[in-house]
């Protein structure tokens, strides 16, 4: 099996690595193909205005100057020689969580590696603002992350749709399981925009993190992490409403 790992936190993070050594364990056939910087928040862009440019690190190691939609292509287009079997995307430093996925990197690779018909999986580790930046913030993935990956393997994906697993900021025995639920809601009304002033007095501004409000359901993705579980959420690219269809249809009859 050949193994396409990719993330948005850039070839250098501590992440990658580790997802590269949790890919070891199923091949070893690894390829890595990454943004050269962190590329956090890039969604599925594309880089359109610029050149790309491909760095060779060793053999299956590669950086490209761009955003993880462009790691993913250029591993699939100029790499490789032939498509691989499975997209890892990750491991985020960082949860993606409910709408938090519109914005992330990391699920956008594994979108992409979906769009070419390749199984794919984003995988992001819960982490808390207050928590040590020193020792394993990765132990729960370092744990897990071959087990949430495992029943995956086998299991036919739908066109276009791909998999997202989030590891709780716990340590590994006090994880209770793996919960598959539906992706959860974010309400991002109440977040903030900073204003503060540079040494020469022109304004910028930074996006306040404030803690937002989110709904629940009984099965969503962001009750599983709370509940301590491994949360993994099957997505799709479909974005269609179909519901609303006909009612469109009705509008715009003339």
């Amino acid at each position: 099996m050949r193994i396409l790992v990719t993330n948005d936190d850039g070839i250098n993070a501590p992440g990658i690595a580790l997802l590269e050594e949790i890919a070891r364990q199923f091949s070893d056939d690894v390829w890595v193909v990454a943004p050269a910087d962190n590329q956090t928040g890039a969604g599925h862009s594309l880089t359109l205005s610029t050149p790309v440019r491909l760095r060779k690190h060793d053999e299956r190691r590669w950086s490209v100057t761009g955003t993880p939609t462009d790691a993913v292509t250029m591993g699939l287009k100029v790499v490789l020689d032939s498509p691989p079997d499975l997209i890892l995307s990750g491991i985020n430093a960082g949860a993606n969580l409910g709408d938090d996925i519109t914005y992330s990197g990391t699920v956008s690779a594994a979108m992409e590696g979906a769009l070419a018909g390749i199984r794919s999986i984003a995988l992001s580790q819960v982490m808390h603002a207050e928590a040590p930046r020193s020792g394993d913030r990765f132990e729960a993935a370092r744990a897990w992350g071959a087990r949430a990956i495992t029943p995956l393997l086998g299991l036919p994906f739908a066109p276009r749709t791909l998999v997202s697993v989030n590891f709780p900021a716990l340590e590994p025995d006090a994880i209770q399981g793996i919960r598959v639920a539906r992706q959860g809601f974010h309400d991002y009304s109440r977040g903030s925009v900073v204003e503060k002033r540079d040494p020469r007095g022109f304004r910028y501004y930074w996006f306040g993190l404030d803690a937002v409000e989110h709904t629940r359901g009984h099965d969503s993705d962001l009750e599983a992490i709370e509940d301590g579980f491994v949360s993994v959420t099957p997505l799709q690219l479909e974005l269609t409403h179909h519901a609303s269809l006909d009612a469109l249809r009705e509008r715009y009859r003339g």
